[in-house]
């Protein structure tokens, strides 16, 4: 039967009445714990990079900072997209006050966990590495760990922030999300779904996201400080509802960045190439800023229709790995950072060169949140609410 704009219509308004019983996808969990798993690699990255960090090593490597900037431009985006849909998850089975509550347990109780007594050991060897305190832990925790904000005080969330923006950023958008949930048969669902079915339809959502990059980054750099950091406010909330809006399309969405990743990929190395090339051989200026805008938010999303396009075709599927990962992904992703940092601080001035110091960084971080995770979090029921895990011993659902 051809095609027409009549029987399109009604393929639209069945599939989205079929979405609305849709099962958990697999692969969205495979990619959120591969995308922590990159974040303690590029967190051990910073140590090496000339970026700022909170202590870096006595040599600086140069080289290892274009594939830093590569996975930098999509890592964070990307998350921000995948707790959007599993935002969605979350709301099918609950009221808008249930989730509310649930998003502050998971949220906010272990984002606090972290501030008291995760975060505080970062700020001490970053003090000790700078000359600003002298003495053992215990005289800087708690005496000393609060006093101030940081950067110039001590209080902080350091690499936590995620948490906060998501927090909000959940409890923002209920109203629009149970509006979206409870009318499946939206204009503006059924506009995505129509851009979903063409190959190249979903780069339209570009165009917010160019505006916020053009018009809004200049004049507010990245604090992580949730308020005045406007920039990544706006543009990460307007990912977090894009990855709700997406996963409320459904079937579309999936066999259309299934069928054209390929394409994607191609598109996403001549925008990663174009950007580059636009950095090393031009001078900064408001047309560069302008066009290098276009190459990063053409760059970023054509990353992630390529990750979303190849993880639907080969990582769609449950194993009893994915089900312990999807668990300790949270408690990593919370442990991380105080252990590189606490690593790094004894190899820091050490003359060892890149790959044993990097190597034992990796292991090191990777072997000791396991090791917590494992020995105490994972099976200790006062504990896992602390870092966002249910009570039971194996919760399949994402913590974000």
């Amino acid at each position: 039967m051809p095609v027409t704009a009549g029987n399109f219509e009604a393929q639209i308004n069945l599939h989205l009445e079929k979405t609305r019983s849709v099962m958990r996808r697999h692969d969205l969990d495979w990619l959120r714990v591969i995308v922590f798993a990159l974040l303690i690699l590029y967190h051990v990255g910073m140590f090496f990079v000339p970026w700022g960090f909170h202590i870096k090593n006595n040599v600086i490597y140069e080289g290892i900072k274009w594939p830093m900037l590569f996975v930098n431009q999509w890592r964070l985006p990307i998350l921000f997209v995948i707790s959007g849909m599993g935002t969605y998850y979350a709301l099918s089975k609950r009221s808008g006050g249930q989730f509310a509550m649930e998003r502050i347990k998971r949220l906010f109780l272990p984002l606090l966990v972290g501030i008291l007594f995760i975060v505080p050991p970062q700020v001490y060897f970053e003090r000790l590495d700078k000359g600003q305190f002298e003495g053992a832990y215990f005289d800087f925790w708690p005496a000393r760990a609060f006093i101030g904000i940081y950067p110039e005080g001590n209080f902080s969330w350091h690499h936590l922030w995620f948490l906060p923006y998501l927090l909000v950023f959940s409890l923002l958008l209920i109203p629009s999300f149970l509006y979206l949930r409870n009318n499946p048969q939206t204009s503006l669902i059924k506009r995505v779904s129509r851009l979903a079915a063409r190959p190249m339809g979903l780069f339209w959502l570009i165009v917010p996201l160019y505006l916020w990059e053009s018009l809004l980054e200049p004049f507010f750099p990245s604090t992580h400080a949730l308020w005045g950091d406007w920039f990544n406010v706006v543009n990460y909330l307007t990912l977090f509802f894009y990855g709700f809006l997406l996963i409320s399309v459904g079937d579309i969405f999936w066999r259309t960045l299934a069928a054209n990743r390929r394409k994607y990929l191609y598109l996403g190395i001549a925008g990663f190439s174009l950007m580059i090339g636009l950095r090393m051989f031009w001078e900064d200026s408001t047309l560069v800023h302008f066009i290098e805008a276009l190459f990063k938010v053409v760059n970023l999303w054509a990353w992630i229709m390529v990750l979303f396009g190849y993880a639907s075709a080969y990582l769609n599927q449950s194993s009893r790995t994915l089900t312990y990962a999807n668990e300790a992904v949270y408690p990593f992703y919370i442990l991380h950072q105080t252990i590189t940092i606490a690593i790094g601080f004894y190899l820091m001035d050490l003359d060892w060169g890149f790959w044993p110091k990097f190597l034992i960084m990796v292991v090191g971080t990777f072997g000791i949140s396991w090791l917590i995770y494992e020995a105490v979090i994972r099976r200790c029921t006062w504990i896992r609410p602390l870092f966002g895990l249910k009570n039971r011993i194996q919760d399949t659902s994402a913590a974000a």
